[in-house]
Protein backbone atom coordinates (compact mmCIF):
# COMPACT_ATOMS: atom_id res chain seq x y z
CA UNK A 1 0.00 0.00 0.00
CA UNK A 2 1.39 3.38 -1.02
CA UNK A 3 1.29 6.16 1.57
CA UNK A 4 0.14 9.52 0.22
CA UNK A 5 2.74 12.21 0.85
CA UNK A 6 1.88 15.58 2.35
CA UNK A 7 4.06 18.66 2.02
CA UNK A 8 4.13 21.82 4.11
CA UNK A 9 5.15 24.83 2.02
CA UNK A 10 6.05 28.07 3.77
CA UNK A 11 6.50 31.14 1.60
CA UNK A 12 6.29 34.93 1.55
CA UNK A 13 3.35 36.63 -0.16
CA UNK A 14 3.56 40.43 0.01
CA UNK A 15 4.11 41.21 3.70
CA UNK A 16 2.71 37.92 5.04
CA UNK A 17 4.06 34.41 5.56
CA UNK A 18 1.80 31.67 4.18
CA UNK A 19 1.89 28.09 5.43
CA UNK A 20 -0.02 25.72 3.16
CA UNK A 21 -0.25 21.95 2.75
CA UNK A 22 -0.27 20.14 -0.58
CA UNK A 23 -0.07 16.65 -2.07
CA UNK A 24 2.34 17.51 -4.90
CA UNK A 25 5.27 19.93 -4.98
CA UNK A 26 7.80 20.00 -7.82
CA UNK A 27 9.98 22.34 -9.90
CA UNK A 28 8.06 24.11 -12.63
CA UNK A 29 8.84 24.22 -16.33
CA UNK A 30 8.68 28.00 -15.88
CA UNK A 31 12.16 28.95 -14.75
CA UNK A 32 12.35 30.13 -11.13
CA UNK A 33 9.01 28.75 -9.93
CA UNK A 34 7.82 25.83 -7.80
CA UNK A 35 4.49 24.17 -8.69
CA UNK A 36 2.14 23.27 -5.87
CA UNK A 37 -0.87 21.05 -6.63
CA UNK A 38 -3.79 19.65 -4.65
CA UNK A 39 -3.87 22.05 -1.74
CA UNK A 40 -5.04 20.41 1.48
CA UNK A 41 -7.32 22.10 3.97
CA UNK A 42 -9.15 20.85 7.06
CA UNK A 43 -12.59 19.33 6.87
CA UNK A 44 -15.56 21.70 6.76
CA UNK A 45 -17.48 19.55 9.25
CA UNK A 46 -15.48 20.95 12.19
CA UNK A 47 -17.42 22.86 14.81
CA UNK A 48 -14.56 25.33 15.32
CA UNK A 49 -13.61 27.46 12.34
CA UNK A 50 -10.10 28.90 12.02
CA UNK A 51 -10.33 32.34 10.35
CA UNK A 52 -6.77 32.10 8.98
CA UNK A 53 -7.48 28.81 7.25
CA UNK A 54 -10.83 30.12 5.97
CA UNK A 55 -9.01 33.12 4.46
CA UNK A 56 -6.63 30.77 2.63
CA UNK A 57 -9.50 28.53 1.49
CA UNK A 58 -11.23 31.56 -0.01
CA UNK A 59 -8.04 32.85 -1.62
CA UNK A 60 -7.16 29.50 -3.19
CA UNK A 61 -10.70 28.34 -4.04
CA UNK A 62 -10.85 27.08 -7.60
CA UNK A 63 -7.04 26.96 -7.91
CA UNK A 64 -5.83 23.76 -9.57
CA UNK A 65 -2.12 24.58 -9.47
CA UNK A 66 -0.18 27.42 -7.92
CA UNK A 67 3.21 28.72 -9.10
CA UNK A 68 5.32 30.16 -6.32
CA UNK A 69 8.57 32.01 -7.06
CA UNK A 70 11.61 30.17 -5.69
CA UNK A 71 12.89 33.33 -4.00
CA UNK A 72 9.64 33.52 -1.97
CA UNK A 73 9.99 29.98 -0.59
CA UNK A 74 11.13 29.77 3.03
CA UNK A 75 11.03 25.96 3.28
CA UNK A 76 9.30 22.82 2.05
CA UNK A 77 8.84 19.87 4.41
CA UNK A 78 7.46 16.40 3.81
CA UNK A 79 5.16 15.76 6.78
CA UNK A 80 3.27 12.74 8.05
CA UNK A 81 0.08 14.61 8.84
CA UNK A 82 -1.20 17.84 7.43
CA UNK A 83 -1.64 20.69 9.83
CA UNK A 84 -3.69 23.84 9.77
CA UNK A 85 -2.95 26.22 6.90
CA UNK A 86 -2.34 29.74 8.16
CA UNK A 87 -1.24 33.25 7.33
CA UNK A 88 0.99 35.15 9.72
CA UNK A 89 2.51 38.60 9.65
CA UNK A 90 5.97 38.64 8.12
CA UNK A 91 7.28 41.43 10.33
CA UNK A 92 10.34 39.50 11.50
CA UNK A 93 13.96 40.44 11.96
CA UNK A 94 15.10 38.18 9.11
CA UNK A 95 15.87 39.95 5.85
CA UNK A 96 15.73 37.88 2.65
CA UNK A 97 18.99 37.46 0.76
CA UNK A 98 19.16 39.97 -2.10
CA UNK A 99 18.37 38.32 -5.41
CA UNK A 100 19.70 39.34 -8.78
CA UNK A 101 22.99 40.78 -7.64
CA UNK A 102 25.86 40.23 -10.04
CA UNK A 103 29.13 38.40 -9.32
CA UNK A 104 31.52 40.01 -6.91
CA UNK A 105 34.72 41.36 -8.41
CA UNK A 106 38.05 40.44 -6.85
CA UNK A 107 39.70 43.87 -7.35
Amino acid sequence: MQVKKNYRVIFYNNEDVYEIYASHVFPSEMYGFIEVEELLFGERSKVLVDPGEEKLKAEFSGVKRSYIPMNAIVRIDEVEQRGVAKVSAGKGAVTPFPAGSGPLSSK
